[in-house]
């Protein structure tokens, strides 16, 4: 008998540790593999694919005489039968830090196959893909590429955006905990591409597990993707450092505030040279896009929004967890049916979609698809897909000055709407809070948000209003008491 359980940290943290002592202590041989996603279960236990959740050590006696209720066949349950997992088809099974599993499962095809057609059919491929970036604004990445490998220089650069700083989101996590050799793959096929020789992997502090995880399988791999070279460079976890040129400054031992564009990334980037930036999930599709060719990953999702997204489940919600799964599904199938509604039992009262600078969405707007278009013809964004829910005692007033707050504490203070105006937003929601000429400072406020949206220098300060408006929109009750 083989028992496999998460090393990933949520698992940690919910006693993974605990659970494989106690099983080692009765001889029995354990195996730390990647998480299955179903974060609401840790730690899970996989016996011969048969799951028991929410496992603590002195459970341990009683699953191996048999008296323990599992859940099944850990690979029929709702949560992953019904999902499509193309990134994430090697969750849960894998050693993350085992080479012979991750040739086992199909790993490096996709590099082989890149090195086999070209550096020009391997951007041909993705660019067939669709694959857009699954970082913010769902550029498609195809493009960029073919920038980068048009950009006449002696030295090109691939960094990997892994500074996953959103609320309810840790799908960044997941892949560089429990599969780093497909992160590795993807950059190795992305340099192949666009005739890049070094690569950086740019990891936020929190992220210890992910690191070292990281850093073990460079080394591991190294000789695989020669004479292609990655490093891990770490952040010191300024959210402003994930928008791609704060990285970058970052990166270059700077200051980490946003430049100015143009010029772009992909002409002058990582000190001043053509860089292709994309974040981890976007670079870890990228090996089953080459090993199966760009049409049949294209084939997934609806518009231009091709293939799957890892939507992360979090906030107040019963299934908490990674569902990866093709565009086009609705947002009250992800929240109700896949998410279980809220784990307070209380009635949903809204989402937010895209971390917190995300825009609140209400239950009358749940039959919105999970598409890029579709979200922002409804002054919403995907981002990072990570689902935050909210039951109904949530005060939105208070969620309004949290995004000001936010925006005020984490911007890099290079442009004049981002940084004095968050300062001023959160003034004036205190003052709507408070009673005080509620209608005027409504105004006054929806004045801010429209000056900050089209006057900021990136995505910090634009993107704080969506949160604030949508909350006012939504709920005027809530800033009318």
């Amino acid at each position: 008998m083989t028992v496999r359980i998460s090393n990933d940290a949520v698992a940690l943290a919910c006693g993974a540790d605990a659970v494989a002592a106690a099983f080692a202590a009765a001889g029995v041989e354990v195996e730390r593999v990647s998480s299955w996603g179903m974060h609401w279960m840790e730690p899970l236990v996989d016996i011969d694919g048969v799951g028991y959740g929410q496992v603590s050590a002195d459970q341990v006696p009683s699953i191996l005489s048999g008296d323990a209720k599992s859940i099944g066949r850990i690979e029929d349950h709702p949560f992953i039968a019904k999902q499509n997992r193309l990134t994430f088809a090697r969750a849960g099974k894998t050693r993350p830090t085992s080479l012979d599993d991750y040739y086992a499962s199909g790993g490096w095809l996709g590099l082989g196959q890149a090195r086999a057609i070209g550096a020009e059919a391997t951007i041909e491929t993705i660019m067939a893909s669709g694959l857009r970036g699954r970082g913010g604004a769902g550029f498609p990445a195809g493009i960029k590429w073919r920038t980068v490998a048009d950009a006449p220089a002696e030295q090109k650069y691939i960094v990997c955006n892994a500074d996953e700083g959103d609320s309810g989101t840790f799908a960044d996590r997941m892949v560089m905990e429990g599969d780093p050799f497909m992160l590795i793959e993807g950059m190795a096929i992305a340099g192949f591409a666009v005739g890049a020789s070094k690569a950086y992997i740019y990891i936020r502090s929190e992220y210890p597990h992910a690191i070292a995880k990281m850093e073990a399988t460079i080394r591991l791999s190294a000789h695989l993707i020669a004479p292609f070279v990655v490093e891990v460079r770490v952040g010191a976890g300024a959210y402003i450092c994930g928008e791609e040129t704060s990285l970058l400054n970052s990166l270059e031992g700077k200051r980490g505030e946003v430049r100015a564009k143009p010029p772009l990334p992909a002409l002058e980037g990582l000190f001043g040279k053509p860089t292709v930036v994309n974040n981890v999930l976007t670079l870890a599709a990228v090996p089953w896009i080459l090993a199966h060719g760009g049409e049949a990953y294209a084939a997934y999702g609806m518009g231009r929004s091709k293939g799957t997204m890892p939507v992360q489940l979090a906030g107040n919600v019963k299934h908490g967890g990674l569902f990866e799964v093709a565009f086009g599904i609705t947002l009250g199938e992800l929240v109700n049916e896949i998410g279980g509604g809220t784990a307070s039992g209380r009635p949903v009262r809204c989402v937010q979609v895209g971390g917190p600078l995300g825009a609140y969405i209400a239950p009358a707007q749940f039959d919105l698809p999970f598409d890029y278009e579709a979200f922002a013809a409804a002054d919403a964004l995907i981002g990072h897909a990570g689902i935050t829910v909210f039951d109904d005692s949530v005060d939105m007033a208070q969620m309004a000055r949290f995004a000001m707050e936010f925006c005020a504490i984490e911007s890099c203070g290079k442009c004049t709407p981002c940084r004095l105006g968050s300062t001023r937003g959160v003034e004036t929601i205190d003052q709507i809070i408070a009673g005080n000429n509620v209608d005027a400072n409504l105004a006054l406020l929806a004045d801010l948000a429209e000056t900050m949206k089209f006057g900021s220098l990136c995505a910090m300060g634009g993107f704080t209003p969506y949160p604030v408006m949508s909350a006012i929109k939504l709920f005027p009750e809530d800033f009318n008491r």
